[in-house]
């Protein structure tokens, strides 16, 4: 019991001797109800989002529908790029109001089917036209096939941050990198050795999980597999020079794997990788282009649904290329050994 008890006391100490990590563990659940408090703020959310191409505030007059609780009527001015938000489930449904009433809604889509039943409960009240059902062309766009590029996005994020900034705290805490120090191994050289073994790995398992996806589930795919693979590559850079800064000086293992949920976290809830941001706060659509995961997310999932080429994905690869090197300049002059 005295040796149990010398032990406890002992990591009792070393917990509330690091101050860092004591005060990150009040800080981050804090930090992450008030985030998610900011962000679903505004009253009970609507269930349903709905696309209204033409005059929906004189529509709502005559359409029934329209003045349904709890179903968020988004204005539309391109109907087009409304059906591909239908496809790729950031649209519940899309309604034209412009001469003959239609609608559009993603048959794989279950808020889609409820909608439908909803509005043609209504149509023939009070007046109200009937609207004209019109099927998307093409494939339909799975739920999967929507959230696909996100998650194998997400795992890059997660193999690149701990695969690289935990890792590396760990050598600095255990004298490994003090070893290095005494060797002519520069900094640029022992970072840059880090981040081609780590991109070798996670493009290869990227690579293999793909495929084995692909064959259970048939995942959609109408763009270039060397672009995806590109875009996925420099996703993958861009990600490692993040995890080098972080690592850059810390020095104990809990206050990194801190920091890194810190990063982590918020690009899993604003990159949209499980769903869209389309109709959430401006704000928040503003501040996650700050996040190279949602660049990254975004252009695969344009090049994968969409079969955008490299002039379509662009300004997404501007963004990481950029990203990239501004985290590797700052990681390789912040960089210590000790």
């Amino acid at each position: 019991m005295r040796r149990f008890i010398a032990v406890l006391h002992a990591r009792n100490l070393e917990f509330f001797r690091d101050r860092a990590v004591m005060v990150w563990n009040f800080v981050r659940p804090f930090s992450i109800v008030l985030v998610f408090a900011f962000v679903f703020s505004g009253g009970p959310r609507d269930i349903f989002k709905v696309g209204v191409c033409g005059d929906g505030a004189a529509a709502r007059r005559d359409v029934v529908f329209l003045k349904t609780r709890h179903v968020r009527f988004i204005p539309v001015a391109d109907l087009d790029g409304a059906l591909v938000k239908v496809r790729h489930h950031q649209l519940d449904m899309v309604l034209d109001v412009r001469g003959k009433p239609r609608y559009w809604i993603n048959a794989d889509a279950p808020n889609g089917y409820l909608l439908e039943r909803m509005l043609s409960d209504s149509a023939g009240a009070d007046g109200t036209p009937a609207f004209e059902r019109n099927a998307l062309a093409g494939r339909e766009i799975r739920y999967v096939d929507f959230v696909a590029p996100g998650i194998f996005a997400m795992n890059m994020m997660f193999s690149c941050l701990f695969g690289v900034g935990y890792v590396i705290v760990r050598y600095r805490k255990n004298g490994v990198l003090k070893r290095l120090k005494a060797t002519p191994l520069s900094p640029f050289e022992f970072l840059a050795a880090h981040i081609v073994s780590r991109l070798f790995l996670v493009v290869l398992v990227s690579a293999i999980v793909y495929v084995g996806c692909d064959a259970l589930l048939d995942l959609a795919m109408n763009g270039s597999y060397l672009l995806l693979a590109a875009t996925f590559a420099l996703g993958a850079v861009c990600l490692i020079s993040l995890g080098l800064l972080t690592a850059a000086r810390l020095t104990s293992e809990e206050f990194a794997g801190g920091v890194l949920n810190v990063l982590i976290w918020p690009m899993m809830v604003f990159s949209g990788v499980w769903f869209s941001l389309e109709g959430t706060h401006p704000w928040v659509q503003k501040f996650a282009q700050v996040f190279p995961l949602t660049h990254l997310v975004s252009a695969a999932r344009a090049i994968m649904l969409d079969g955008a080429g490299a002039a379509d994905v662009y300004p997404q690869l501007l963004a990481l290329g950029v990203m990239s090197a501004v985290f590797l300049t700052l990681a390789v002059g912040l960089f210590r050994w000790e």
